[in-house]
């Protein structure tokens, strides 16, 4: 029993330890969102990428912990010379993590930061280096086709290819780490088909939990942790999921919208909510699953926000949409058969409610409190 318990202790200390380095809002002074990608093919026989990014989370010079008055006199300190060089340096880290290839052969763009300027402007500095990169060089002779990725240092990317030789292009919703489909250089409009677009959307929808939903994964843990038996748990989870359907697709359809820092707020508050229960009661009260519900029609608004962020393709609307939310079920699912795999053996244990429900409930509650307050305040992450 005793390495038992030891195991379970450094368990808990381990989970604990993860959830608060994933919290981007947490450990991150610069948290990027979604990256625009805009690819120009030019008549000339050039290519054009602008990358729309916060461009000094890639300078480890502007890291530091200092308040924004410190950080903006320690920058003013530097002199052209060392500014000129972060942006160097910057500008090598952009080109290794960004993957730009014609007919399945990479190759290396020039990289230029137009927004980039020394000495820096007068004014609040919101962004040192900028927010657009943009990469140029020459089409190779004879390529028939051109594909895009970028690295996981970027999350998730809405890209848009345009041709002016043929006036036409396309739109992608990229995940994380993912090429884009083939793009077949100096042919006309060219739109996936429904089992590639099926494909992507379900793919999105199922990394908008794992690994990038970090206050959905944590909602659900509430939901896990409240009682040892199935049942209770597939109530909840059940009202959860056609909550969150519902105002999904209400809202990708225009008939239901709130604002995001609204809704995000009290996502924020549902978790912790759950996790309050969770310290307070260890059986399913009659009310939680109407609570759940409830608190499911918010997460279906915080889903919604980020599918019109990733777009919807014209033609495949309802096949989209109905693949993202699948890949945000199969998620939701991953998350409880990977906290059955991590405790699941041990909820009938005399010292599971005190070793693992008590610390990790309280621990969520504290991260969606401070969640909440900082959001209310100052909006949700970009």
């Amino acid at each position: 029993m005793a390495i038992v318990d030891r195991f379970v202790s450094g368990m808990v200390v381990t989970c604990a330890s993860a959830a608060v380095v994933a919290v981007p809002e947490l450990t991150s002074a610069h948290p990027l969102g979604m990256t625009d990608v805009l690819v120009i093919f030019k008549t000339d026989g050039t290519y054009q990428i602008d990358l729309a990014t916060d461009l000094d989370n890639f300078a480890e010079e502007f890291h530091q912990s200092d308040d924004a008055a410190a950080r903006e006199a320690r920058l003013r300190a530097l002199r052209p010379t060392e500014l000129n060089a972060i942006a160097e340096r910057v500008k090598g880290t952009l080109s290794r993590r960004v993957r730009i290839r014609f007919d399945q052969v990479s190759v290396d763009p020039a990289v230029t930061l137009p927004d980039f300027v020394v000495p820096l402007p007068a004014g609040p500095l919101a962004s040192v280096l900028g927010g657009t990169a943009r990469l140029t060089g020459q089409v190779p002779t004879n390529a028939k086709e051109f594909t895009f990725g970028l690295s996981r240092a970027f999350y998730t990317a809405q890209l848009t290819i345009l041709d002016q030789g043929t006036a036409s292009g396309i739109k992608y919703a990229l995940g994380v780490s993912e090429d884009s489909p083939p793009y077949r250089l100096g042919q006309p409009s060219q739109a996936g088909d429904r089992a590639q677009i099926v494909a992507q959307y379900l793919l999105l929808g199922f990394e908008h939990i794992l690994p990038l939903g970090v206050d959905h994964i944590l909602f659900v843990l509430g939901l896990f942790l409240l009682s040892t038996r199935i049942r209770p748990l597939l109530w909840q989870v059940t009202a959860f999921t056609i909550a969150h359907s519902v105002t999904l697709g209400l809202s990708m359809y225009g008939v239901v919208s709130l604002p995001s820092r609204l809704v995000e707020s009290f996502i924020a508050l549902s978790i912790t909510y759950v996790a309050v229960e969770n310290l307070l009661t260890t059986e399913l009260k009659p009310w939680r699953p109407a609570i759940v519900f409830g608190f499911g029609l918010l997460h279906g608004l915080g889903f919604a926000g980020v599918l019109r962020e990733l777009g919807l393709p014209e033609g495949e609307f309802a096949s989209s949409l109905i693949a993202f939310n699948v890949g945000v079920e199969l998620g939701q699912l991953s998350v409880v058969v990977l906290a059955f795999l991590a405790v699941g053996w041990f909820r009938k244990s005399a010292w599971y409610r005190a070793t693992i429900v008590l610390p990790l409930s309280a621990l969520i509650a504290l991260i969606g409190f401070y969640w909440s307050v900082q959001r209310a305040l100052f909006g949700p992450p970009g």
